[in-house]
């Protein structure tokens, strides 16, 4: 075999085997052709926490114009409608007072929800994802409620981000 040969069947052997690994990998979106925009109408809550409803359909809707994907428009001019319902807002203690063993010093804030995304007009259902989780660890120094007031925004934009991908899929 020639020199020549040989550096350009090693040449050749070497792209193959170093794009093999992108078969199948796509950048950008996954959404059906069509799909440039969307309504987000207020979340549906079914945890038991007033207020919810609006500082978490607030972070979608303020997570889905950081990625741009999706232009968010009223229903009226929109070709697609994202349907959310929280079924979920839960907190787990994480760690715990060394001098009172049943108090906790440290949780974790999980929200967790279901995701459609229609096209519209014919409400064809694009995406249906069920436990779509959210959340955030905060400590609750001087007392639990303001504590998790507090971390509310940072959960419900975390939950924002995961509906974002949920419904836009990169990879």
């Amino acid at each position: 075999m020639k020199k020549s040969n040989f550096w350009g069947l090693l040449g050749l052997a070497s792209l193959v085997l170093a794009t093999s690994g992108c078969v199948g990998y796509k950048l950008g979106s996954n959404l059906p052709p069509g799909i440039t925009s969307i309504n987000i109408p207020v979340f549906t809550i079914e945890a038991k926490e007033p207020g919810l409803e609006t500082i978490l359909t607030g972070a979608a809707i303020q997570e889905f114009q950081k990625d741009g994907s999706l232009k968010v428009l009223p229903k009226e001019q929109a070709n697609s409608i994202l349907e959310v319902t929280v079924r979920k807002y839960e907190l787990e203690p994480l760690r715990y007072r060394r001098d009172q063993a049943t108090t906790a010093k440290e949780y974790r804030l999980i929200l967790t929800a279901d995701v459609i995304l229609k096209k519209l007009p014919s409400n064809e259902i694009v995406v249906n994802t069920k436990g779509v989780i959210g959340f955030t660890t905060f400590t609750a120094l001087a007392d639990l409620p303001s504590a998790r007031r507090l971390a509310l925004p940072k959960a419900a934009s975390d939950l924002g981000q995961r509906v974002v991908k949920c419904v836009v899929e990169y990879w």
